[in-house]
């Protein structure tokens, strides 16, 4: 399996790997290097906290060294009309009566809370490619599925400010 990202995006992971090798890691090994002078390690709380702040970091380091390297690189680049990658899109929902703005983000930078979703999400995947106009059933799983409608795409790009997930 592997995540569709983009230049920006691995670029942001090198960039958070490199802070977390030259900045983070010698400053875990300092603190865990401390708490052990204090004694007993059984007991020894300071000594564990620094102990799993430190293999927290490198557990996030593997994780995106990991993501880099098997990551499909994609372009942003789309045809006009059509929603994609960044592209905010207007949907009506009919079940409810409402109206949502979505932000069509690479899995990396997902924030379901912020409107930010992945292309790759269940929602992403019925309505890449798509224009307005268009009503498409979301299939969540097999038992629930909805439809919505597309009433508006607005352009976006690759914008570097926004963050990659912690998660």
């Amino acid at each position: 399996m592997y995540d569709e990202l983009t230049e920006v995006d691995i670029k942001k992971m090198q960039e958070e790997i490199d802070h977390r090798i030259l900045v983070l890691r010698p400053q875990y090994i300092k603190d865990v290097q401390e708490a052990r002078a204090f004694g007993d390690l059984s007991e020894n709380f300071e000594y564990k906290e620094a102990k799993r702040q430190k293999n927290r970091n490198e557990s996030r380091i593997r994780y995106l060294q990991r993501m880099i390297r098997t990551a499909r690189v994609v372009k942003t680049d789309h045809a006009e009309g059509r929603v994609g990658l960044f592209d905010y899109v207007t949907l009506y929902l009919p079940e409810d009566d409402e109206e949502m703005e979505v932000h069509l983000v690479t899995t990396l930078r997902v924030d379901a809370g912020g409107g930010h979703i992945s292309r790759q999400s269940p929602l992403g995947r019925a309505i890449f490619g798509r224009k307005v106009g268009d009503t498409v059933t979301v299939q969540v799983n097999a038992d629930v599925s909805y439809p919505v409608t597309i009433r508006g795409i607005r352009p976006g790009t690759d914008d570097e400010n926004l963050p990659i997930s912690q998660y």
